[in-house]
């Protein structure tokens, strides 16, 4: 098949996304509209403002994203979007847009499963530098705010197929992040603020320990080879309570959430004042203790299943030592490994028109009937 140009709608969460990717291989443009600091007022997403704010942002955003590829409408192949995981409304909006502009251009219509876009946002960008692909399969940890997910990942005649090796029995870890930066009164999204405060503390100040994970009352495991890779992130954010409880850190909490409420836009500069070394150490360790869990679990897995590089893609992968330390595991281990650059590691649509590359090479189009699927599940 020649060439062919996709573009891309992403809705499932707080970002409004549209690019426009040729052939699963160059992206042509890549718009998102963040609804971000919208959001940070009530310290985390709310689904009906972003089922709002997605209806203002998708017609926008894809002209844009047309316009900065030199498109017009009639150009396009293809027409992919995220079919789900996410947020119903949210993931509504997008469906409903793609579904109307396939029809009323008489293109085809490809779903997209948001978590495998994840994985072909390592792979487009490695197209696009032209690296040598990876020998098969392929361990892919995906992490992110809504989602802790091992996969491996392998492809014949042009067909990805994904089996899941494990996957968080409660929160995911960018979730963990947050809510233990909303403990500490550092605000929405806390991801960033944790690993840009990691590094003024001690990673070693407060002893965390994972606990072993056994499968909750009604759990399967996916194989007997796979039933200790899966993760749990429950318990060290009761362990970050209840250090804050024993060790007399709510009132400076109180204090700092004070301070930085009287700042429209804070910055690390503004934040890293207002915590003391016992705050910075806690900080430093809760991040140490993250991505250790997800080393060991990963690494792991790998082994067991016999993987032959590793892919890291999601939010949670613009963490700057979760890459150092995955980065000098792999070296060691002699595995190569890849992360999406910062800009394709959070929610986008380039993945998404590069996930449906392989689609429209074989024809696996969209139904008519096609609807958001909040709980879907990738392998």
């Amino acid at each position: 098949m020649h060439s062919r140009l996709i573009l891309g709608i992403e809705s499932s969460c707080d970002e409004t996304a549209a690019a426009v990717v040729r052939s699963g291989s160059e992206t042509l443009s890549n718009v998102v509209a963040s609804q971000m600091t919208m959001h940070a007022v009530y310290g985390g997403v709310v689904p009906e403002l972003a089922s709002r704010e997605h209806l203002r942002n998708i017609v926008p955003v894809v002209r844009e994203a047309l316009t900065r590829a030199n498109l017009a409408f009639t150009d396009l192949d293809a027409i992919a979007v995220t079919e789900g995981p996410g947020l119903a409304g949210a993931l509504l909006v997008g469906i409903t847009y793609a579904k109307s502009l396939a029809f009323a251009l008489g293109k085809p219509l490809i779903a997209v499963n948001h978590l495998e876009g994840h994985i072909h946002a390592v792979l487009l960008e490695m197209r696009e530098r032209q690296q040598a692909a990876f020998e098969l399969p392929i361990l892919a940890l995906v992490v992110s705010g809504g989602h802790t997910h091992l996969y491996l990942a392998d492809e014949q005649n042009d067909a990805w197929t994904y089996r899941n090796v494990g996957r968080t029995l409660d929160d995911a870890a960018g979730e963990a992040f947050d809510k233990v930066a909303k403990l500490l009164g550092l605000g929405y999204p806390g991801g960033p603020w944790i690993d840009a405060l990691a590094l003024y503390g001690d990673p070693r100040a407060v002893e965390f320990r994972m606990a072993q994970i056994k499968s909750k009352p009604g759990h399967m495991p996916h194989s007997d080879n796979d039933r200790h890779h899966d993760f749990s992130f429950s318990g060290i954010k009761t362990a970050v309570l209840r250090h804050v409880e024993t060790h007399g850190l709510r009132a400076s909490i109180d204090a700092r959430r004070a301070a930085l409420a009287q700042i429209a836009v804070p910055t690390l500069a503004d934040i890293l004042p207002l915590c003391d070394a016992a705050t910075l150490g806690l900080i430093a360790s809760f991040q140490h203790a993250v991505v250790s869990y997800l080393l060991r679990g990963t690494f792991a897995a790998a082994e067991a299943s016999g993987s032959r590089a590793i892919l890291v893609s999601g939010g949670v992968a613009a963490n700057r030592e979760l890459r150092t330390r995955f980065t000098a595991e792999a070296a060691g281990r002699g595995l190569p490994i890849a992360f999406p650059s910062l800009a394709l590691s959070t929610d986008n649509a380039a993945m998404i028109a590069a996930a449906a590359w392989p689609r429209l090479q074989r024809r696996l189009f969209a139904p008519a009937e096609l609807q958001a699927t909040a709980q879907l599940r990738l392998g």
